[in-house]
């Protein structure tokens, strides 16, 4: 096992070779070689000995990547449907009643502004960062993304507000359950849920309003209680488990394409992602979609 080298694709024989990593980092301690390693398709970094990883031939990395990234493909059409209608609320005197609207006709499509809500995606993982930039575009969503490391995102996030101005934020990168550590109502048991929680502080300093600023914080195994604590308004990890690297997309397509008069009920939002309620949680928020009238001629 001495050829691991930093870049090379692994996974762990402990856990059956479930999840693929990339070698980031290789430290010596106490005479053995340990790893750190960031996954390929989920968002878990992880410490382990060499002699529990094994390198994954190209073949089957490719069979893997294409697994996974299929899970994020596999309700395209019914994406390509929440982007031509929503749902809001209509108060009633004996409760609320659902109405679904059609926005995209022929006869007003060149007669209304449409305006999605704008996001700010913070990714401390650069090929997670483009893949997703990628899928926001797709969905015609207007986006700025920002690689920026975990630990420095409480450290940039505000002026990076101030610069975008967006709607929807987005906090994310990596996280995990440190090895050894099985007490999840500690901070410390986590890699980077810390910085998550300030970051979050910090943009709700920014903006303390969770309707004029909505939140997504965190990655694979974070601390979720912390970080809606500290005021986003969906998180993860609910149930500690891992997430898909576009899950974030996922919560900001619903937010972003739901009317300003729509309350979104927080199932309603995480049935739309991939990893569903044991990776992503989250309170009712208000939708971020606007539209205008009347579009100038030609748009």
């Amino acid at each position: 096992m001495s050829g691991i080298k930093i870049g090379d694709i692994v996974a762990r024989k402990s856990y059956g070779c479930d999840v693929f990593f990339k070698v980031m980092d290789i430290k010596e301690r106490n005479g053995e070689r340990i790893l750190t390693l960031k996954g390929i398709s989920y968002r878990i970094e992880a410490d382990a000995p060499e002699s529990d990883l094994e390198v994954q031939p190209e073949m089957k990395v490719r069979e893997y990547r294409d697994r996974c990234w299929r899970e994020a493909e596999k309700t395209a059409a019914d994406r390509m449907y929440e982007m031509r209608y929503y749902r809001y609320y209509m108060p009633r005197s004996r409760g609320w009643r659902k109405k679904a609207h059609y926005r995209d006709t022929p006869n007003d499509k060149a007669e209304k502004i449409k305006k999605p809500g704008k996001v700010l995606h913070l990714d401390g993982d650069k090929d997670y960062l483009e893949h997703c930039i990628a899928e926001y575009k797709k969905l015609g969503i207007d986006v700025a993304g920002e690689y920026v490391p975990e630990k420095d995102q409480p450290a940039r996030v505000y002026s990076l507000l101030e610069k975008y101005r967006p709607d929807i934020l987005v906090l994310t990168g990596h996280d995990g359950l440190l090895k050894g550590k099985d007490n999840y109502n500690n901070i410390s048991s986590y890699r980077t849920s810390k910085y998550f929680v300030e970051a979050v502080k910090e943009a709700r300093r920014f903006n303390p309003d969770m309707d004029g600023l909505v939140i997504f914080a965190g990655a694979c195994q974070s601390m979720y209680n912390e970080i809606i604590k500290a005021g986003a308004n969906f998180a993860s990890a609910p149930f500690r488990d891992l997430i898909h690297a576009l899950d974030p997309v996922r919560v900001c397509q619903k937010i972003a394409f739901a009317s300003i008069d729509t309350v979104l009920d927080a199932e309603d939002v995480i049935n739309n992602t991939i990893t569903g309620k044991t990776g992503i949680g989250g309170i009712q928020t208000r939708g971020k979609y606007r539209e205008g009238f009347p579009a100038e001629p030609g748009s």
